[in-house]
């Protein structure tokens, strides 16, 4: 497989085996991650790569539930945006065509817990 920009190039005539985060949108994720961590929020994560998509999912405590989680599904890039952000209990808070806006709410929850 080639790597070219934000998608995996697959040799032609192959489909990918896997979709994955670009540098960019894995450092955007794991800054997120490393500021809940300072304030208290989250404990440890977890990554999974499937073939039609990419999540990551935050923890408060390892044997629990996620907290959150970011999906990327290329799939829906045209309809309702490739990015998707789950609560606790699987309910969608959040979708859009782009990362960053759809973490904002985890980035305001951030930012109140840090002003408390």
């Amino acid at each position: 497989m080639n790597y070219l920009g934000d998608t995996v190039i697959a040799f032609p005539g192959r489909q990918p085996l896997q979709i994955g985060f670009t540098r960019e949108e894995l450092t955007r994720i794991l800054d997120l991650y490393g500021r809940m961590v300072a304030a208290g929020q989250w404990r440890d994560y977890a990554m999974d790569f499937a073939k039609d998509a990419a999540s990551f999912a935050a923890f408060r405590r390892t044997a629990e539930r996620p907290q959150a989680r970011i999906e990327k599904r290329p799939a829906l890039r045209g309809k309702q945006g490739m990015w998707t952000l789950f609560g606790e209990h699987g309910q969608v808070l959040k979708r859009g065509h782009e990362l960053a806006g759809v973490i904002a709410p985890v980035e305001r929850r951030l930012m109140k817990a840090v002003d408390d």
